[in-house]
């Protein structure tokens, strides 16, 4: 039996579900998990049972209550306080039960607004958030700042990882709650079948944004599990960004639609770039691998064989 006991919490979600194939293709792991109906991770005395009964010696907790611009804006709250319990439970057990190593996930959220850009890990906290979404980054940068705590106070082994734009298999692709790759792979697949002549998208197309498929992202953390030894946080992205326009061309392309595609500029576009600077995960070896197109193309046949139609 193996001796290394991994427990991937979160792992039907994006990067939780990567993180979950990875790991079973390894041998020497033993991989634990449980669906949110087996285990309220916001319960301590649960999650206190789990941890006693399985013993995982590495943690990667990638479970979070998650949500699109709209719900982050409007539950602040509950995505405060559900995070806030999430962490908090997971971390602290993870700590008395001696595991021996645990990664927590961010988000590139918990940066400044009007940080420079790219993003640089010590951008954090020097200047405010973005507000619609600033309870979710709150509970965010809560959670890392008390694995960088229990690392200096209790000698805990506790990295902090942020990824930045996440797509691949078991995406969200709810037009009302996805982020903005599958919600355009979505769009362009039901105009296809619908044979709508033209697609209306929001704003000028000129916002930047970076794409990291999922499997890459999994191979990310496991090289953090295996080398990074440090309380400061680590980027996690491909260093290049594309503009939504270029990425409105080219999942249209990859789905095979043929109609025109139309800009409202009296929508809002949102922030105008965000790219995380990357040399930091760059220099420990890892380097994202799967082209953009590749990976859409990769991602669109696994929503025709699990979404389409839904």
């Amino acid at each position: 039996m193996p001796e290394k006991t991994i427990y991937i919490a979160g792992h039907r979600g994006l990067a939780g579900s990567a993180l979950l194939r990875h790991y079973s293709r390894l041998s020497d792991w033993r991989v634990v998990t449980r669906t949110h109906a087996q285990l309220e991770l916001r319960d301590i005395s649960a999650v206190r049972t789990f941890f006693e009964q399985e013993r995982p010696t590495h943690v990667i907790l990638a479970a979070a209550r998650v949500g699109g611009i709209k719900a982050n804006a409007t539950f602040q709250v509950e995505f405060l306080i559900d995070n806030l319990r999430i962490q908090n439970n997971v971390i602290e057990l993870a700590a008395i039960c001696g595991v021996s190593k645990l990664l927590f996930l961010g988000s590139s959220c918990v940066y400044p607004k009007h940080a420079p850009q790219p993003l640089r890990e010590d951008a954090l906290l020097t200047s405010a958030l973005e507000p619609s979404n600033e309870g979710y980054a709150l509970a965010k940068i809560t959670g890392l700042k008390l694995c960088a705590y229990y690392r200096r106070q209790y000698g805990r082994n506790f990295i902090s990882a942020m990824p930045t734009n996440l797509y691949g298999p078991n995406d969200n692709f709810d037009l009302e709650r996805s982020h903005v790759l599958p919600a355009l792979l979505r769009r362009f697949h039901e105009a296809k079948v619908a044979q709508a002549p033209t697609v209306q998208l929001w704003g000028t197309g000129s916002p930047r944004r970076e794409f990291l498929h999922a499997d890459d992202f999994a191979e990310a953390c496991a090289k953090l599990m295996d080398v990074y030894e440090s309380d400061q946080l680590i980027n996690v992205g491909v260093g290049e960004d594309v503009t939504i326009r270029e990425l409105a061309e080219l999942i249209g392309g990859i789905v095979g639609y043929t109609g025109k595609i139309a800009w409202d500029p009296s929508m809002p576009d949102g922030t105008p770039r965000k790219l995380l600077d990357v040399s930091r995960i760059n220099a420990l070896g890892w380097k994202a691998r799967i082209a953009l197109a590749d990976g859409i193309r990769n991602t669109y046949e696994w929503f025709l064989a699990n979404r389409a139609g839904q």
